[in-house]
């Protein structure tokens, strides 16, 4: 719309399209609920008060709120593309979300970000893109493309595009890498996200002076208070292997609350269809003794002056008419969800079915050359670096242990919960594979393989004997990429991902069905974990402290650099 014509509306020159009457208002500039009609015309709210319109709607006293923004999410962990994941999101009132779609770069590259763009124009949300920085995370992993600074320039005409996405490489930051350098000046007028576990004094101060503006990895009070003292906007983040919600809201006070915004980061199906998303976070901190409208407030206004969406996230004259609809401020469930001023999800459901097969074609993405896999790991001791698994959370232990040794090899133990694990890398068909242990897992038979594996997103297999992690590693490399349970030669589940190794072509509620036996399959086989193959994936990562193994072997994520298994 036109400026002049919004002023037109909103002198009542002429009747609005749609008047939402009776309703209480949460105005999360003023923090307060007022009581009045919202009027809009087409996309626009055009005034609050008493204004003629075409059609009116009673709300009968319901609360009206701005729709609901997620800071921070990587659409790919919902196992579906963006079309299919608005569906699912949109009835529990996120209208507008921020995506780094780096899952996918890591793959398929630019071409995987475009396959993101031109899925979500099906779907009934606002996606924006922060252009992916590290693909790859780090050269400590072999993975499927490399966007250099030049690469990402390209998008910064895009107006769907806000700025670059979480710079993970911390260290190149903080020690001037060049290429890291290069993204970060040629960013340097948008919004810049970071990522930095654990990052402190000195090194965060260098951080931040780079010109980094955000974080989501804080797992603690103190650690969040830290950086946001320093300049950095806290992203509290509840993902499906990281709950930090609880653990983080006791940082916000009415003193510091607009500095403060929710996020999903990682969340697969289950915990979507049943908690919630944003949603969810905004009830849980309602629970957890935040005031509700500062609680919407963090969901809704911070994130959109944070991103420089000025023309979202309240409800005033001028800005779009994205709005929720519910009952009770102390719990909100949403009951009615308007973007755009049309009414889209009502009582939990999309109003019109949503299509989400691609016409994007994508090209096959799992290359192994298996004459070149080796699970075998020669014994050079008796004690070897073991990945520690923490449950509900991203970080890992780096611990020491002595492993079973036989005919000089090392095997997994599982009695004393000591899985082997190997990475293989699946891009370039080079035979890579890093070989490692893990304790946490659980399994006391069978594997887990999986394409999914933070951030390279090569094969990553675990499991109490080389049969078990053959069948299912091979499984996986047979359905084009997903998530097998195997038990020698039988597989047992499976969730196949053909998008890239990454996303499902079947309906959400279809993948969850899938994932939901997967997992069931896994706990039948000893894991207790809440999302085994959620944690899986994150073994892999390496920027993320302390222990992890890429298909180049073992990271010391706080040296920074390749360690021996044995010590």
């Amino acid at each position: 719309m036109q400026i002049s014509e919004i002023i037109r509306y909103a002198r009542g020159a002429e009747p609005a399209d749609l008047l939402l009457d009776n309703a209480r208002v949460v105005n999360v500039l003023s923090g307060e609920i007022i009581e009045t009609s919202v009027a809009t015309v087409r996309s626009r709210i055009v005034g609050l008060g008493d204004y003629e319109a075409r059609t009116v709607i009673d709300l009968e006293g319901a609360y009206l709120a701005p729709g609901l923004i997620d800071a921070h999410v990587h659409i790919e962990s919902s196992m579906v593309p963006p079309a299919e994941y608005a569906g699912a999101v949109v009835p529990l009132g996120t209208t507008t979300v921020v995506t780094d779609p780096h899952e996918i770069a890591n793959v398929l590259g630019l071409d995987g970000i475009r396959f993101m763009f031109e899925n979500a124009k099906r779907g009934p949300l606002s996606m924006y893109v922060m252009a992916s920085s590290c693909v790859p995370a780090t050269d400590m992993e072999t993975n499927g493309a490399n966007l250099r600074s030049y690469d990402l320039a390209s998008f910064k005409a895009d107006p769907w595009v806000l700025g670059l996405a979480e710079v993970m490489n911390f260290p190149g930051v903080v020690f001037g890498d060049s290429e890291v350098m290069a993204k970060l000046a040629g960013f340097s007028d948008l919004v810049i996200d970071g990522h930095c576990p654990a990052l402190s004094g000195k090194e965060l101060a260098a951080y931040v002076a780079a010109g980094c503006q955000s974080d989501h990895e804080s797992t603690s009070v103190e650690e969040a208070r830290e950086k946001l003292r320093l300049g950095l906007t806290i992203f509290i983040r509840e993902a499906t292997n990281a709950h930090n919600l609880k653990t983080l809201l006791p940082l916000v006070t009415s003193a510091n609350q607009h500095r403060i915004c929710f996020c999903t980061d990682d969340r697969q199906p289950a915990d979507l269809l049943d908690q919630g998303h944003i949603d969810f976070m905004v009830r849980t901190a309602i629970d957890e003794g935040i005031d509700p409208i500062i609680a919407l407030r963090m969901a809704t206004w911070n994130t959109a002056t944070y991103f420089r969406l000025y023309d979202r996230g309240a409800i005033t004259p001028g800005r779009r008419a994205d709005f929720i609809i519910f009952d009770d401020l102390e719990a909100p469930r949403v009951k009615a969800v308007y973007r755009g001023g049309k009414l889209v999800a009502r009582d939990g459901k999309m109003i019109a079915p949503v299509s989400s097969n691609p016409d994007y074609p994508l090209r096959s993405t799992v290359n192994v050359n298996w004459d070149k896999v080796d699970f075998a790991v020669r014994a050079e001791g008796e004690t070897a670096r073991v990945i520690g698994i923490v449950p509900d959370q991203l970080v890992t232990e780096s611990l020491t242990e002595k492993l079973s040794i036989h005919g000089g090899y090392a095997l997994s133990d599982p009695g004393r919960d000591l899985l082997k694990m190997a990475v293989i890398e699946r891009h370039r068909s080079s035979g890579s594979v890093g070989r490692g242990f893990v304790k946490g897992m659980g399994l006391r038979e069978g594997a887990l393989a999986s394409s999914v594996a933070h951030d390279h997103h090569n094969i990553v297999v675990v499991g109490a004997d080389d049969g078990s992690m053959w069948s299912a590693a091979r499984r996986v490399a047979a359905l084009g990429g997903g998530m097998v349970v195997a038990n020698g030669q039988h597989v047992l589940a499976e969730v196949p991902l053909p998008y890239a190794g990454l996303m499902s072509d079947r309906p959400i509620r279809i993948v969850r069905e899938q994932l939901d036996r997967a997992i069931e399959a896994a706990r039948d086989l000893g894991s207790n974990l809440h999302d085994p193959f959620m944690a899986l994936s994150f073994l892999a990562l390496e920027v993320i402290p302390h222990l992890k193994l890429t298909d180049q072997g073992l990271v010391d994520v706080d040296a920074f650099e390749l360690v021996p298994l044995w010590v």
